[in-house]
């Protein structure tokens, strides 16, 4: 009864949708504190979303980057299927412990798994392993909070000097040169960069290793390692400190710099300083190399691009899955809730939020992976 209930309740949702009638309600847990636009607009009709035999609830964590897409993606999921999915948003380094302790059903991550976590994902996926599935691109925004400056622009070796707490006031020699016409304050600069161990790091700091190893020694990684500076929890709470410091600079996706938070424009060395936008950050993906073997799908990024109009500071998130051994009870449900945000219509969802779709090529490679998830 209660799936012949659910099948009348997509069934109507369905006709609503072809009548243009579809009224989206919220659904899920929604990050209201992120500044990030995750009660904006979704394309994607609820009734063309595929439930399967979805069913129950699924737990998942990982990247805060994605999380206002996640809202919206939920949003329309549950609209249609009936299946709550609560997804924490915790950070990528806390959504791999996650799904390596098998607590959650899969999990997101701003960097694809390593060697040693691949191996420890074994012992959860029985007889597979967990692999990458590129499905959110986007801009890692470089947001400001300078009183009386609404454009800035700065470049990699800039940028390294001010998180290596080198350059320490908005006058200084480098931030003018780059900026001429501005009027930059006699302001301390506050960095914030995040406290945990974070996906969005490790993409960030790739591209101060790329562009300005002399100015950034330091290795990676999705923990923060320059000394200096102010850490706040995930990619809300960055923006958060930057939106109410005067003075403060931070790194976070495009989504959360909203509401007096000024993203900058990256010099690349191309004919003009690129923004921070969703169309500039595809221009940078369409770069990317698939490099996993095997089912994961795992991408190589060009942080050091200075082709025209590429956005270098960009973040492909991967949903984290097993290929073989997913929990037979959550797997109907993790299958529909993934081929439904690889499809055209999820990933249309995307640029209505400020992410970028991942390329036509890779993602079609994701869709036929989904599908032989077992």
């Amino acid at each position: 009864m209660k799936l012949q209930r659910m099948n009348r309740r997509a069934l109507t949702l369905g006709a609503l949708a072809v009548s243009g009638a579809l009224a989206l309600t919220a659904c899920g847990s929604d990050d209201t504190s992120s500044g990030g636009n995750s009660s904006g607009p979704s394309t994607a009709a609820a009734g063309n979303i595929k439930c399967d035999d979805a069913k129950g609830q699924l737990l998942a964590d990982g990247s805060s980057a994605q999380k206002n897409a996640i809202d919206a993606w939920v949003k329309q999921f549950t609209q249609a299927c009936g299946v709550q999915i609560n997804y924490k948003g915790s950070g990528s380094g806390a959504g791999i412990t996650a799904f390596n302790q098998g607590q959650v059903a899969f999990a997101g991550s701003d960097s694809a798994l390593k060697p040693e976590e691949v191996t420890a994902s074994k012992s959860v996926c029985k007889g597979g392993q967990g692999i990458d599935l590129p499905m959110v691109g986007g801009p890692i925004a470089v947001g400001v909070n300078v009183p009386g400056v609404d454009k800035l622009v700065l470049d990699a070796p800039t940028l390294a000097k001010i998180f290596n707490n080198k350059i320490t006031n908005w006058n200084d020699a480098a931030i003018k040169k780059l900026n001429p016409s501005a009027k930059l304050p006699d302001l301390k600069i506050q960095a914030f960069h995040r406290s945990e161990d974070s996906g969005t790091t490790d993409n960030f700091t790739k591209y101060l290793i790329a562009s300005a190893k002399s100015d950034w020694p330091y290795e990676g990684g999705k923990a923060w390692q320059a000394s200096g500076g102010q850490s706040a929890s995930g990619s809300s709470g960055v923006a958060q400190q930057v939106k109410q410091t005067s003075g403060a600079i931070g790194y976070m996706e495009l989504s959360y710099a909203k509401d007096g938070i000024t993203p900058a424009s990256i010099d690349t060395g191309a004919s003009a300083p690129v923004d921070a936008t969703v169309e500039n950050a595809t221009k940078a993906i369409a770069d990317a190399k698939v490099v996993g073997t095997g089912k994961d799908l795992s991408l190589q990024l060009n942080y050091a691009t200075k082709a025209d109009g590429a956005y270098p500071i960009t973040l492909v998130t991967y949903e984290i899955a097993c290929d073989k051994g997913n929990k037979a009870d959550t797997l109907p449900a993790t299958k529909a809730f993934l081929r439904y945000i690889a499809s055209e219509d999820g990933q249309k969802v995307l640029s209505d939020n400020d992410y970028a779709p991942i390329p036509d090529d890779i993602i079609a490679k994701v869709r036929t992976t989904i599908d032989g998830l077992s």
